[in-house]
């Protein structure tokens, strides 16, 4: 006998897979869950195990998850906790509880694989049965992001000097050795260039998460009068608590759609200093590589 993998079915087997205490059954003319008995076991006709899952497969789960991760901070917090030997799983649930945007990540990677488990060991069955396997594309979560962020138009008169002070915050946090002439030193060059942008129509986004903690910013400006289809980028960048969340691409993303609307041409990232981080995502959503610098087509 077959069954249907409904939604409903689908939740009470993701449910099912994290129960460490009872053993469940599909029961095929219901298309529900029941409970493994002494009396009732899997016959692959009228009651079908579930695929096996145990804590070894929870903690490759985690292990996988954490090993994508682009996050610094969370991902080393994560990383300790595996290599702790103890209460992995509950310490686990402490450190991601520290960083809810993370959090939220690890629940879609962690349904989005599970799903996938699930309906490979589905369609083994629809093999045996004689049936033509279903396709399982996870669904996209670029969308996401949106309901965890606030992207807001960057406003210079509102947001410059703010912008320059809490990018040095980010900075020395990452590098609190640092001697203070030199903290000085970056805020300096971080507010002369915000200056001189906005000498020429500097424009941008702002991104904050909901509690208003700064969570990534870009801006770009006409090269000069004589160049009104070419934009240079001024600044890009995010904290490292929130790097690896999509924030970056989407920023790009946001500022390219906003000057193709504008009938811009090009936007450049002259000769520059590039942070390891940066250059794959500067790559990834569509800039070339021009000497030590960066374009990317707009038309």
């Amino acid at each position: 006998m077959t069954f249907t993998l409904t939604d409903s079915l689908v939740n009470q087997i993701l449910s099912a897979l994290e129960n460490q205490e009872k053993v469940f059954l599909v029961d095929a003319a219901q298309g529900i869950l029941v409970e493994k008995t002494d009396g009732r076991k899997g016959d692959d006709e009228f009651f079908y195990d579930l695929p096996e899952w145990n804590s070894a497969d929870g903690f490759k789960l985690r292990e996988d998850f954490t090993g994508s991760l682009n996050s610094p901070v969370a991902h080393e917090e994560l990383q300790q906790v595996l290599h702790s030997g103890r209460g992995v799983f509950r310490n686990f649930r402490i450190v991601l509880k520290n960083y809810p945007e993370v959090e939220k990540k690890w629940h879609i990677y962690k349904n989005t694989k599970m799903l996938e488990y699930i309906n490979g060991w589905y369609n083994s069955l629809r093999e045996i049965w004689g049936l033509e396997k279903l396709d399982y594309v996870p669904e996209s979560d670029d969308s996401l992001i949106h309901d965890d962020f606030n992207f807001s138009v960057y406003e210079p008169q509102v947001d410059d000097k703010n912008l320059v002070l809490e990018v040095n915050a980010a900075i020395k946090e990452r590098n609190e050795n640092l001697p203070d002439e030199l903290m000085q030193a970056f805020y300096d060059i971080w507010h002369e260039q915000f200056k001189a942008g906005a000498t020429r129509q500097q424009t941008g986004f702002v991104c904050r998460s909901f509690s208003n903690d700064f969570a990534g910013c870009i801006t770009v400006s006409n090269v000069s009068d004589r160049q009104e289809k070419v934009m240079v980028l001024t600044g890009l960048f995010v904290p490292a608590a929130f790097r690896g969340l999509g924030i970056g691409t989407e920023l790009i993303s946001m500022c390219l759609s906003e000057l193709k609307k504008q009938g811009k041409n090009w936007l450049i990232m002259p000769n520059t200093f590039i942070p390891d981080f940066l250059e794959p995502l500067l790559l990834r959503t569509g800039f070339v590589k021009i000497d030590s610098g960066f374009a990317v087509n707009l038309q």
